[in-house]
């Protein structure tokens, strides 16, 4: 009989062990299915994402705030600078530049008045050639005034110089009849 009942207890003593592995490895999967064996597969849970994001998202509002409160100044350093009608005007940021094509009348005179805070230059281009002045805008919170003669269709590019950042705002004004 000893050696029946001890025939008989291995198998239960392996069924016991089988069970109890089964038991580990089933909390091991269920843990490692709710985002902590995330990890060790490369995936990201959905709330690993959302915290990763928020330093991005509050990086963009942050930029955002800062360009607002740039562009008012700038704006605020050009309203100083009045006289003659305001023809059109803007703010931009220096990486996206500023590129417009203003309605000026033929043989009039205008003043465009340019403002960059930030870091870095803008350079100013007017096409067709000849029709104002071209020239560097510093991005240190100095007002640059160019002359523009109307003689037709004018296109009035303001580039940011590579690695350059803030805003420039601008105001074009008509002064007068050309001579």
């Amino acid at each position: 009989m000893v050696s029946t009942s001890t025939a008989t207890a291995r198998p239960r003593a392996r069924l016991a062990a089988g069970t109890v592995t089964a038991a580990v490895l089933g909390l091991v999967s269920c843990t490692a299915s709710e985002g902590h064996g995330a990890a060790a597969s490369g995936a990201a849970s959905p709330s690993a994402s959302r915290v990763a994001a928020r330093p991005a998202e509050q990086r963009l509002g942050q930029r955002r705030f800062e360009e607002e409160r740039l562009g008012e100044q700038a704006q605020a350093a050009l309203g100083g600078f009045g006289g003659g009608g305001m023809v059109e005007a803007g703010t931009e940021r220096v990486a996206d530049g500023i590129h417009t094509e203003p309605l000026l009348g033929r043989g009039r005179v205008y003043r465009l008045d340019l403002v960059c805070i930030g870091r870095g230059r803008a350079r100013v281009v007017f096409t067709p050639a000849g029709t104002g002045t071209e020239g560097g805008v510093p991005c240190d919170r100095s007002v640059v005034r160019r002359r523009i003669t109307s003689h037709g269709p004018l296109r009035i590019d303001v580039d940011g110089v590579k690695g350059s950042t803030g805003v420039v705002a601008w105001v074009i004004r008509e002064v007068g009849h050309a001579s």
